[in-house]
């Protein structure tokens, strides 16, 4: 299969599902069948295009041209690819746990909701192959749009409250802070093509480098840095499912790898380091993992925890930008697998808690992992892997940040990362005591809870599993991602 084609079609398979959504909504099981199909068919063509390139950068492929340097363009290159397999892969697991969460829990409007996931895989899809910034940044607005009705999906008024702050926080800080930023680095490079060792060295100097990177990374809300952050506690009104969407699959790091992308395509890992530009935002990266971490701590509602735990790993990755140095980038993108296995497996089993129990509150949740025991071992793997500990994945991208870190001569970082890893431990490990080792006798609907349906608790048990699995592979996709950082 041609390179190209294989591109275009793992954006058609998902835009194919969303017109089966809307065509089929009387007939739910074609519907979902088509679209788990869909799902399935786009992980297989994005291993071959993994298979036909493997970790090199292909020739661009543009489909439309704008005008000089402006053209919407894509190719392949290994962080993309990386977030591309991330991304077609867990579709296939978030579209099953979410039958099982939409129909278990009597949720209404099955074929919209389904539809603009579909929608948002394709916008990601786009993302992940885009050739250059302006491309990205189409496809990064797409997906905003795609995931607003699935944040407002309950209609209510928290849902419509949250979803308005959502679309707010993201769509303000893309068009008046990100697309500045574009505009600027167009008007002087000329280009705005991703390019090793970046476009801008040489063309732009003192102060201004520090005052573009600050509207790149202010300008991508979507990584969450503080202060504009509050748009993902606003989004937990959504279903669970659209929680995993946005934390795991496709939102936060949609965010997160356009900051790598900037930060290694657009001003270029050396210039960064020789400019210092980037040290205000590891400080502000560094605040950002740990303010984080201490609001989550203050949580009794579950996911609402997990989306502050959420704001401060993704500042990990925007640290590893911060960084500049070879180790940081490469611990920045293996966190962003290694933060997805683990954070979609907290979510998913907060989905499970939630349609077995209907409780949300981590104080309601006393005794309840020995009636939802494998809903809440999976928990406890993906909260070790969150918090760093091995033989799980998470383990090995905090340490080749702290590698990073010390490359950088930066050995505060080192103290940063540890007390976020006993923060970790402080607002994630309590939930895992409180379910098996404390007991609830005088609540009589505790006695009667069990497992939610397979469809419900099989996914995050398979994540789980995931998690353990990456600890052995970390060391392969280091070597996959290499070529990004690699000098010559």
């Amino acid at each position: 299969m041609e390179t190209s084609f294989a591109i275009l079609l793992s954006m058609l398979l998902p835009g194919a599902a969303v017109l089966s959504n809307m065509l089929l909504r009387n007939s739910p099981d074609l519907r979902d069948g088509l679209t788990l199909g869909a799902a399935i068919a786009t992980f297989m063509v994005v291993l071959n295009i993994l298979a036909n390139v493997g970790n090199t950068t292909t020739e661009t492929f543009t489909f439309l041209t704008v005008m000089p340097g402006l053209e919407l363009a894509f190719n392949v290159e290994p962080l993309g690819l990386m977030f591309a397999l991330l991304a077609s892969g867990l579709w296939i697991v978030t579209h099953l746990y979410g039958l099982g969460y939409m129909r278990g829990n009597n949720e209404d409007n099955h074929a919209r909701f389904f539809a603009c996931f579909s929608f948002a895989i394709f916008s990601v899809m786009g993302i992940t192959f885009a050739a250059n910034m302006f491309t990205l940044f189409l496809f990064y607005e797409a997906l905003t749009l795609s995931t607003y009705p699935l944040v407002a999906h309950k209609g209510n008024m928290a849902a419509i409250k949250g979803a308005r702050t959502y679309l707010g926080i993201l769509i303000g800080t893309s068009i008046g802070l990100q697309l500045v930023a574009i505009i600027w680095t167009y008007a002087v490079a000329g280009t705005l093509d991703f390019a090793k060792g970046g476009i801008l060295q040489g063309l732009i100097a003192g102060p201004s480098v520090a005052i573009l990177l600050a509207l790149y990374a202010f300008g991508v809300g979507k990584a969450a840095l503080m202060p504009f952050h509050r748009w993902l506690p606003a989004a937990m009104v959504a279903p669970t499912p659209v929680s995993a969407l946005l934390h795991a699959v496709a939102v936060v790091k949609a965010g997160v790898f356009t900051m790598l992308k900037v930060g290694i395509y657009i001003f270029g890992i050396e210039f960064l380091a020789e400019s210092g530009a980037s040290t205000w935002l590891m400080w502000l990266a560094a605040f950002s993992i740990l303010a984080a971490s201490v609001i989550a701590m203050t949580k009794d509602n579950l996911k609402a925890r997990l989306a502050y735990s959420t704001i401060s790993q993704l500042s990990y990755i925007t640290l590893g930008v911060a960084l500049a140095s070879s180790m940081g980038i490469l611990g920045g993108g293996l966190h962003v697998v290694m933060h997805a296995m683990g954070k979609i497996t907290l979510f998913m089993c907060a989905g499970s808690i939630y349609v077995a129990t209907h409780r949300t509150e981590i104080s309601q949740m006393t005794g309840l992992g020995r009636r939802m025991p494998i809903t809440f071992i999976a928990f406890l793997i993906g909260a070790l892997s969150i918090i760093g500990l091995p033989p799980l994945g998470g383990s090995w991208s905090k340490w080749l940040l702290m590698v990073g870190a010390v490359d950088a001569e930066h050995l505060f970082i080192l103290g940063v990362l540890l007390v976020s890893s006993l923060l970790n431990v402080a607002y994630l490990l309590p939930l895992v005591a409180k379910g098996f080792f404390f007991s609830n006798d005088t609540d009589s609907e505790l006695a009667q809870s069990a497992e939610a349906s397979p469809l419900v608790w099989g996914p995050p048990a398979a994540t789980a599993f995931g998690c353990v699995m990456l600890f052995f592979y970390a060391g392969h996709i280091q070597d996959f991602l290499m070529p990004i950082v690699a000098t010559n």
